[in-house]
């Protein structure tokens, strides 16, 4: 069974003008199991995506240790960003198949799953803003990661389409998991997708608690489920309000 671990000792950025740093992640310490959905919650700007971009191998200048159990593997990473960042001039098969080597059979199973079958020669022009998510999220699957990155994919969704989107993306990754670190500032987003949620203190980042989403998956499409859920976690730890 594999695991991340990921300790961060500090990630900052030096202010040219007077040469002073500015710590954004300091003595930060996660573990991801096998398979697990965790959501990263804190408020805007606390460095979760700085984090992501450690995860992911685009940001090297940090000190700390990223590793996966057992070592010997050479994990595989997916990023789903804000921004979908599909190449307009090539149709949502193509876009897909640039990061990946997936067979027919997989492909076509990722896109029935999305919703997407049917627009697959589609240029994403042509796409509402809502299926170039799904599009990006089907981008990622395809490389079949060991890590599946996500930062923030629904923000500018409207809340019906951002409701369907997030179920399909649940259906999915019931059907193919891989450890998922998800980023939102939304609660009830959180409580509906993670098997934990860490919430993040700010200047610098660093974990304020962790908490177990005990809610069966099953009952988790019903608001007042969440709802409540969210309310006592406001309750048990009054601390977290703040990110909010």
């Amino acid at each position: 069974m594999s695991e991340l671990g990921i300790q961060v000792i500090d990630k900052s950025y030096v202010n040219p003008a007077d040469k002073t740093a500015k710590h954004v992640i300091k003595d930060l310490k996660l573990n991801l199991g096998h398979n697990e959905f965790v959501c990263l919650v804190g408020s805007s700007g606390c460095g979760k995506t700085t984090l992501l971009n450690i995860l992911a191998g685009l940001d090297t200048q940090f000190t700390g240790n990223i590793e996966l159990t057992p070592q010997h593997l050479q994990p595989k990473v997916g990023y789903v960003f804000q921004n979908p960042r599909l190449l307009p001039w090539r149709t949502v098969k193509e876009n897909i198949q640039l990061a990946s080597n997936a067979s027919t059979e997989t492909l076509d199973f990722l896109l029935q799953s999305m919703g997407m079958a049917a627009e697959k020669d589609s240029f994403p022009e042509h796409l509402s803003l809502g299926m170039s998510r799904r599009v990006s999220i089907i981008r990622a699957f395809a490389t079949d990661p060991d890590l599946l990155l996500m930062d923030e994919p629904f923000v500018s969704l409207d809340p019906p389409t951002a409701r369907q989107v997030r179920a399909l993306l649940v259906d999915l990754w019931c059907k193919r998991p891989h450890k998922v670190l998800y980023v939102t500032h939304d609660l009830r987003e959180a409580i509906t997708l993670a098997d934990r949620l860490i919430f993040l203190d700010s200047q610098p980042m660093s974990v304020i608690t962790e908490v177990a989403v005990t809610i069966p998956r099953e009952e988790r499409n019903k608001e007042y489920v969440i709802e409540q859920f969210r309310q006592q976690l406001f309750i048990d730890y009054p601390e977290i309000i703040k990110l909010l």
